[in-house]
């Protein structure tokens, strides 16, 4: 009797059964959180810099190759956070958040190989042009 209560509650309006998963939180559930930090390390809102940035000056580090222009390092520390963040979210799959955690920062990966596979092309170009115009 009281399975069949159980499964009148998990009913819904057009008569199927929902899946209730109840899902822990573990290690793949840091998976998300890392993803957020690594997101907010990486962007900047309005006319504010980075966050990373501003971190990473007051650690003492550069966040830039050349004052504010140059090389952004800050990119390259962004993967401290999407690397173990993905790593996490593959290994620990069934824990919360590891799902997205995992989705999101193997996207913000493919992007940033992206970007800096472009930009090192881009730049060793430029250098080969300007190397035989003079």
């Amino acid at each position: 009797m009281f399975d069949f209560l159980e499964k009148i509650n998990n009913l819904n309006l057009e008569g199927k059964i929902l899946n209730k998963v109840n899902k822990k939180i573990g290690l793949g559930s840091l998976s998300l959180l890392l993803c957020i930090i690594g997101m907010l390390f990486a962007c900047s809102f309005g006319d504010m810099e980075a966050f990373g940035d501003v971190i990473i000056r007051f650690i003492g580090l550069k966040a830039w190759s050349n004052g504010d222009r140059g090389i952004h390092y800050t990119i390259y520390y962004t993967l401290i956070f999407f690397i173990p963040s993905a790593i996490l979210g593959f290994k620990f799959k069934n824990d919360t958040g590891a799902k997205s955690g995992k989705t999101i920062s193997s996207i913000m990966l493919i992007i940033i190989f992206i970007v800096v596979i472009f930009s090192t092309v881009a730049a060793t170009g430029s250098s080969q042009i300007s190397y035989i115009v003079h």
